[in-house]
């Protein structure tokens, strides 16, 4: 009787809790989760402890990937951050938006530039936004500020779906921290300067010539030249002489709260404004996407954390990021979100190893792939880390090593939401949920297209019946020097032009079986060759039909300093104002 009555009890237990399980995740699943989204900047794979990296501590990151799901072939659409970013906020690839450049201005180069994220794109923030999300960005932006006055905010955040900006509308810059050597288009600078040096010289030549009898030649020729000299310098000093006013500023919402920025407490106010935003929405739901300025240079790190790591400058900027995701996450525990909210953790693109300070490694580290930020095709600059939790409904300490995209996170969050993707574009992103969930054992993608700007440099395969994962390259970077991995004394690879090797028939790898990309496959070592290249080169021409003639966002005339669309917290050209104060206690 004894024992007929445990069992009874026992099998009670058990149904109880099997029920209270399933409902606790079936309630989870129903409602509607908060979603908090970190996205590093020029963070390597190889740069955190959960991807293998031993010599910076990653405490808190590494948590997330315990405590959720580790994707190890994550792939960014694009090797360098204005484009990534769009893509990843559009769920599209940044040639449909206009973000991909024919020319060498790749990124967004001036806030008072007039390309960006067209309005017409919607973002995800737009569309959780109609699902009752108050949507909130801290950091980061690069996408763009105005179209054609100072005021109008064609691209700024609140004009793509968020309800509160908080950070910086560009990105960091050797500019923003003083005695530090530029880096905003130093060989046009260059150029510049000798120009400049000319024509001074010219003045002074034809003025000595004129006083002293030698060249006989008027005044007013003279004056007209200097003039039109003067005009020149003006011209381009205005602009590349005041880089650190005209783009390290900090905006909250549409005002300009800090120009030129205060580099010594920028991540203490990054940090409060994203633990503020999560206590003032903790009734939910809501979205928060927290884009680091960490880890791009010029790598400014506050006191506490100089020094503290085995890697350097970069290695320190690495672990007080860490920290301030430790401490976002401890937000969440203490208003009790934590099990109530799904939290990503990735970065742009991968890290950027012509980053030297001379024999000092400023960039991150790609682990054992091949490149890094900038190359279109290798997998260095584009395998980045991706990491997902949300307790209770992701199993915990998950390894999936299904191809996946920075583009997914767009229908993955929209689903989340109970928010429909739009109907009148493609949508390049695949929802990531079943995938995440164990509930689909493979990736809904079969062909990736890596570009470098406008121009196609790889595509990747999944053939999923075979487990093999084939890549060819198109076009691949000439490295320098020669064998070097990277082009270093250029700043960064090319994508066109005499800077790049065209390759026909393409360079094929078997990521499956070399994912270092070291030792090219070809029809006589590899039996399939022909009949991959064929078929990647069909994907192609599919590709291309579905692709639209659309503005290009980053031309010469979009990325060009217009002193009209500069923001100013003063009257232009005094733009100065430092509004936070020392109110930076988190």
């Amino acid at each position: 009787v004894i024992l007929l009555c445990f069992r009874r009890y026992l099998l009670t237990a058990l149904t109880s809790c099997l029920f209270w399980n399933t409902f606790g995740l079936s309630a989870a699943m129903d409602s509607k989760p908060n979603i908090l989204l970190f996205l590093a900047d020029d963070l390597g794979i190889g740069d955190i402890g959960c991807y293998g990296n031993n010599t910076i501590r990653t405490p808190n990151i590494d948590r997330l990937a315990r405590e959720g799901v580790k994707l190890t072939h994550h792939i960014a659409a694009a090797p360098l951050c204005t484009p990534s970013r769009a893509a990843f906020l559009t769920g599209r690839y940044p040639i449909r938006s206009g973000m991909a450049s024919s020319n060498r201005y790749r990124a967004l180069q001036w806030n008072a530039g007039s390309g960006g994220l067209p309005a017409n794109e919607t973002t995800f923030a737009r569309l959780l936004q109609q699902q009752g999300y108050t949507t909130g960005l801290i950091g980061k932006w690069h996408q763009g500020v105005n179209c054609e006055s100072f005021n109008d905010h064609c691209h700024h955040p609140l004009n793509h779906g968020f309800d509160y900006f908080y950070g910086m509308p560009f990105t960091l810059l050797n500019n923003c921290q003083e005695n530090k050597p530029p880096e905003l288009d130093v060989a046009l600078q260059a150029k510049l300067w000798v120009y400049s040096q000319i024509i001074t010289l010219a003045v002074l030549t034809l003025t000595a010539g004129k006083v002293t009898g030698l060249i006989s030649i008027r005044w007013k020729i003279i004056a007209c030249f200097t003039l039109v000299g003067g005009l020149f310098v003006i011209s381009w000093y205005s602009s590349y002489g005041f880089v650190q006013y005209w783009n390290c500023i900090l905006m909250r919402n549409h005002d300009v709260t800090e120009q030129p920025m205060r580099l010594e407490r920028t991540a203490s106010l990054m940090l409060k404004e994203a633990v503020s935003f999560i206590k003032r929405n903790r009734h939910g739901p809501f979205l928060l996407f927290v884009s680091f300025l960490h880890v791009h240079t010029p790598l400014f790190t506050t006191a506490k954390f100089l020094g503290k790591s085995r890697h350097g400058l970069y290695g320190d900027n690495v672990e007080e990021m860490d920290w301030m995701v430790g401490k976002i996450l401890d937000s969440l525990d203490k208003e009790g979100l934590k099990n109530h909210t799904f939290t990503y953790f990735a970065s742009d693109h991968g890290g950027h190893l012509e980053a030297q300070d001379g024999s000092a490694q400023l960039g991150g580290w790609n682990g054992i792939y091949k490149g890094g930020k900038g190359m279109g095709g290798w997998e260095g600059g584009i395998r980045v880390p991706g990491v997902f939790r949300w307790p209770g409904v992701l199993p915990s300490g998950t390894v999936i090593d299904e191809p996946t995209s920075l583009m997914d996170i767009y229908p993955t969050v929209v689903h989340l939401a109970g928010g429909i993707l739009p109907q009148d574009r493609v949508i390049d992103g695949r929802n990531l949920v079943p995938l995440l969930r164990g509930r689909a054992q493979k990736s809904e993608h079969e062909f990736l297209f890596h570009y470098c700007g406008s121009y196609l440099h790889a595509v990747r395969w999944y053939q999923k019946d075979s487990g093999a994962i084939w890549k060819a390259h198109y076009v691949t970077p000439v490295f320098h020097p020669p064998g070097a991995g990277a082009c270093y004394g250029k700043g960064i690879c090319p994508c066109f032009g005499e800077g790049v090797t065209h390759h026909d028939p393409p360079l094929l790898f078997d990521l499956s079986r070399d994912p270092s990309e070291a030792k090219p496959l070809s029809a006589d070592t590899e039996p399939l060759f022909d009949t991959v290249i064929r078929k990647i080169g069909r994907a192609i021409e599919e590709h291309r039909r579905t692709l639209t003639p659309v503005p290009e966002q980053l031309s010469l005339y979009n990325v060009v300093w217009k002193p009209w669309l500069q923001p100013c917290c003063g009257t232009f050209p005094f733009c100065w104002c430092d509004k936070e104060g020392d109110s930076t206690q988190v």
